[in-house]
């Protein structure tokens, strides 16, 4: 079912503001790209401030649970689909800055 993002739960304001100004306005957007593909873009984004309490209140929120609901297993899977994207887009921006 397509909505606004604060239909979710576990998004407050500063959420919906951060996911807002990368473009994901709707579940049905925020569902396409996923919880680690948008926990990746907010944090290339914001930077720190974007911290892996986020990541699990997207995951959760899409999941329609709350997130202390996620079990440490989903949270640490969570956490390795993240570094792995992460370190991914950092390598490949040495890449293209011939750093490597």
């Amino acid at each position: 079912m397509v909505g606004p993002v604060d239909s979710l739960r576990n998004l407050g304001p500063k959420s919906r503001a951060m996911l807002g100004e990368i473009g994901i306005t709707d579940t049905d957007a925020l569902r396409s790209l996923g919880a680690v593909e948008t926990f990746a873009r907010l944090r290339f984004r914001f930077g720190r401030q974007v911290t892996r309490n986020m990541l699990h209140a997207l995951a959760a929120a899409l999941a329609g649970i709350d997130w202390r609901q996620l079990s440490a297993e989903h949270k640490a899977e969570l956490d390795r689909a993240v570094d792995a994207r992460i370190n991914d887009a950092e390598r490949s921006r040495e890449i293209d800055n011939g750093q490597v």
